[in-house]
């Protein structure tokens, strides 16, 4: 509702706007006559039921994305929760109080600019996929007027880690494979390794498994929870509905895995702390322990992760099919395996070209 009011010898206007849930009117005077104010209010309040006036948001960027986090958020895997806390940490230190009605392009992607200094490609784009979702959400439904991620550049000194470096090459993989199955009573870390690399299973889908998950007539495993191996506050959700999921696993491994499986208490943790049988096997542990194999091996270091991407690259390597690769890595769409593997999937295009253009060529007369 709009109020007229005189000042000296003109009138003025002022048209209530909620900003946040504040009232932040818009005023403007000069108007010579009563009427002339009238009008003029009239067509501000006519836009303003048109949607074309959009109330914008005063709020420090800091606050906003951090009540995003908490309205949209709010059901992700704890991991991804994490990620999203990390991004709120590095936003706040950059922009402290500033309003998120009075970034622009230029803040953006100076923002970027100075989180990119150090650190990998990979790291920039996850903060820019956070922060970017909230500024388009805010620009979606009014509280911004302009979407300043538009055109904006990913900018990174360090290259991170190359993507060959994250797997191991079938020769490798291989050797790797025999080693462990020759020494699985060395240490427990052995026989987790042994799964992820014929499954391609996370860390924290692995040491969520109990032994009722294991079905040896079928040499399956039931991929239904994961553990909290961070916190080691117990099960948890997979990580998305897609994780949820049964792989069909090497007889071999099944075998082995059946030596040593308890008549009893079947629901136990399979992959527990030696120290503290409530808790799983560290992260941190499994991976200083896979280095030493490694070394030992000679073989390139990687992470226990690098395990899942080694599975992966030797089934795309032996021509399985991106579908079912997706599906087996539970990913939750098959664009999230074609960008993490397009580096295989660029080598194997190049392969098949050589295919492709000498079919006709290569048969036997």
């Amino acid at each position: 509702m709009a109020s007229i009011t005189k000042r000296g010898n003109t009138w003025q206007y002022s048209v209530s706007n909620y900003v946040d849930g504040k009232n932040k009117p818009i005023r403007k005077g000069g108007f010579l006559s009563k009427n002339e104010a009238i009008y003029a209010a009239a067509e501000i309040e006519a836009q303003k039921a048109k949607g074309k006036i959009k109330t914008t948001s005063e709020k420090p960027f800091a606050l906003y994305f951090e009540k995003w986090i908490k309205t949209y958020k709010s059901n992700v895997h704890p991991n991804t929760k994490l990620r999203y806390k990390n991004s709120l940490k590095w936003i706040k230190e950059y922009f402290k109080n500033k309003p998120l009605n009075e970034l622009t392009s230029f803040d953006y992607q100076e923002f970027l600019n100075w989180f990119g200094k150090n650190r990998s490609r990979a790291s920039v784009e996850k903060i820019d996929s956070h922060a970017g979702a909230c500024i388009r959400h805010a620009f979606n439904v009014g509280d911004i007027k302009y979407n300043i991620t538009f055109n904006r550049q990913i900018s990174a000194t360090n290259d991170g880690k190359k993507a060959h470096d994250k797997y191991l090459d079938f020769d490798d993989s291989q050797k790797l494979y025999e080693h462990l199955l020759q020494h699985l009573e060395d240490s427990q870390f052995n026989y987790l390794f042994l799964l992820a690399l014929v499954s391609g299973t996370r860390f924290q889908e692995l040491v969520g498994l109990t032994w009722k998950d294991l079905d040896f007539e079928s040499n399956t495993i039931d991929i239904n929870k994961a553990w909290d191996h961070q916190k080691q506050t117990g099960f948890t959700k997979t990580k998305n509905e897609q994780s949820v999921r049964k792989l069909t696993i090497d007889p071999a491994v099944m075998q082995e895995f059946k030596l040593i499986c308890p008549d009893t208490h079947l629901d136990s943790r399979i992959f527990k702390s030696t120290y503290n049988p409530s808790k799983s096997l560290t992260n941190n542990g499994a991976n200083s322990a896979l280095e030493k194999i490694l070394r030992e091996l000679g073989i390139k270091i990687i992470t226990v992760h690098g395990l899942r991407h080694t599975h992966a690259s030797v089934l795309l390597y032996n021509g399985a099919n991106i579908h079912y690769i997706s599906e087996r890595l539970g990913h939750r769409d098959l664009q999230t395996t074609m960008n993490t593997y397009s580096h295989v999937i660029k080598e194997l295009k190049e392969r098949d070209d050589s295919v492709a253009t000498g079919i006709y060529h290569n048969q036997n007369v």
